[in-house]
């Protein structure tokens, strides 16, 4: 990183006469995943607890929080720990539903092939399999994750309880059921939510509960797996920071900055490391790439920013 020049965009310099300088933006790469970082994820003992739960009983284990408090990043640890990598990530979207989850059956290949050939396939050539089909069909325990549950249409998570109970879905294109011949081998299921609206009421009540809660003493604890990040930034100055990133969050704004966006921060400073002074300014208006921890106009405005 020493060889990165910060301030590429500078009112006083020429046009970048050379652009594979771009090349070198040091956390642009693509290596650093949720796998990765599994090691360094710091739960706590109540997160320990539900986990370990939801293992002994089968249940799914539904973590809601903040964004950026670690909900994704706890079924990746769950892997991690448990010895059971890669997990099975199924990412939700707006217009997600529960087929998606299951297989998906290329509807329009088949009749294609069926035309041209004269004769109809094995629909079992035309099916493809989904997170849930992969996960009930391996041969070892796996991790699945259903992040963000909440982005999907209201009639998804209800439209799963049977699936997620028994393990078991039918496919009407091979005339079967797929399911958990072993016992052992039943999934350990992880869903994830911002609370951005309120699930359904039958699909809670199938779930072992937690909620990520932003705490001070894991935000040190996170700071501390990741201090080779941070070699540029001395022991005071990291302290002084996570003072003015903790003021920050007791400001009362609309989207308070989580433990991801700290990170990302700390980073940001040890990479410029020089270009501003050696002292956090007790203004938190004045905190430098103070973006990176803010993404409301409104709290800009609340905490006297000036930009």
């Amino acid at each position: 990183m020493e060889d990165y020049p910060f301030n590429l965009i500078d009112q006083q310099s020429e046009p970048l006469q050379d652009p594979s300088v771009l090349l070198r933006r040091p956390f642009t790469k693509s290596g650093v995943s949720f796998r990765e970082d599994a090691p360094r994820f710091v739960p706590g003992d109540q997160l320990k607890e539900s986990i370990n739960t939801a293992i002994a009983v089968g249940d799914p284990l539904l973590i809601t929080g903040e964004p950026g408090t670690g909900k994704t990043q706890a079924a990746y640890y769950i892997a991690y720990r448990l010895g059971i990598e890669p997990i099975i990530h199924f990412q939700v979207k707006s217009d997600s539903t529960s087929h998606d989850l299951l297989y998906h059956f290329d509807s329009v290949r088949y009749f294609h092939d069926a035309h041209f050939q004269g004769q109809l396939q094995e629909k079992s050539q035309y099916l493809e399999r989904g997170p849930m089909w992969q996960a009930i069909k391996s041969p070892t325990p796996r991790v699945m994750l259903i992040d963000e549950i909440d982005k999907a249409p209201r009639d998804f998570p209800n439209d799963l309880l049977f699936e997620l109970d028994k393990m078991e879905f039918f496919v009407p294109e091979i005339g079967e059921p797929v399911k958990c011949e072993e016992r052992g081998n039943r999934p350990i299921v992880v869903i994830t939510s911002n609370s951005e609206r309120r699930l359904p009421e039958p699909f809670l009540r199938r779930c072992i509960y937690h909620r990520i809660r932003f705490d001070d003493e894991i935000l040190r604890q996170a700071v501390e797996t990741r201090r080779d990040e941070y070699a540029a930034l001395s022991p005071e100055f990291l302290k002084m920071a996570m003072q003015r990133f903790l003021a920050l969050r007791d400001a009362n704004l609309r989207k308070q900055p989580a433990t991801a966006e700290f990170l990302v921060w700390l980073k940001v400073l040890a990479l410029a490391a020089g270009t501003y002074p050696e002292q956090l300014n007790t203004d938190l208006s004045q905190l430098p790439y103070l973006g990176v921890l803010l993404k409301d106009h409104q709290d800009f405005d609340d905490v006297g920013a000036k930009r």
